[in-house]
């Protein structure tokens, strides 16, 4: 049994191992509580395909904010084929969350969003890997990103540390992939 004494010694002699931790170790618990209460959500978006920015709350007083889904579905669409599909308020959610982690302020880098199934089709028939023949893309449940100033590596921790989905790490192409289906990791 350990003593209160070698309890508290070993505690203080852990501070200084936690301070060199990464700054989304230390909000992940601000992170995790986010989306169990009514505060406002807010979401900023750049895309980095068609050039568009879009900051939008979507999310206040217990509620989502159709309008405002509405905006995020218009910009989360195919650039490709310019179709439009619902995109998942979970997915919102977790990007919302991942921004609280990791206190970033700047907005998201958006490289995919919503994949019209001819897109998908396109991209799995150029080969490369990566894109899955039922791709929650698809289904708007999914989205690649990058965050200015958060390294990917501590963007894709962060990710995984909310357990809300699967994470996809691609250091080579510069971005994470989450999605609201089940919680794995690739």
């Amino acid at each position: 049994m350990i003593s209160r004494r070698n309890f508290i010694t070993a505690g203080v002699a852990a501070l200084p191992a936690l301070a060199g931790m990464p700054r989304w170790l230390h909000a992940a618990d601000r992170a995790a509580r986010i989306g169990a209460d009514d505060a406002a959500r807010l979401l900023q978006l750049s895309h980095t395909h068609t050039g568009e920015r879009l900051a939008v709350e979507y999310f206040a007083a217990g509620h989502y904010h159709h309008e405002a889904l509405s905006e995020v579905d218009r910009f989360l669409r195919d650039f490709r084929t310019g179709a439009v599909h619902r995109i998942d308020p979970s997915l919102l959610d977790i990007l919302h969350q991942l921004r609280a982690a990791t206190g970033a302020t700047e907005p998201f880098e958006v490289i995919s969003g919503y994949r019209s199934p001819r897109t998908n089709a396109m991209l799995r028939a150029r080969g490369g890997g990566g894109v899955a023949s039922n791709s929650l893309h698809m289904q708007g449940k999914a989205i690649d990103i990058r965050l200015p100033g958060v390294s990917l590596k501590d963007l894709r921790d962060a990710a995984l540390d909310l357990k809300r989905g699967g994470v996809g790490y691609y250091p080579a192409s510069q971005f994470v992939h989450v999605d609201t289906g089940r919680v794995r990791r690739w």
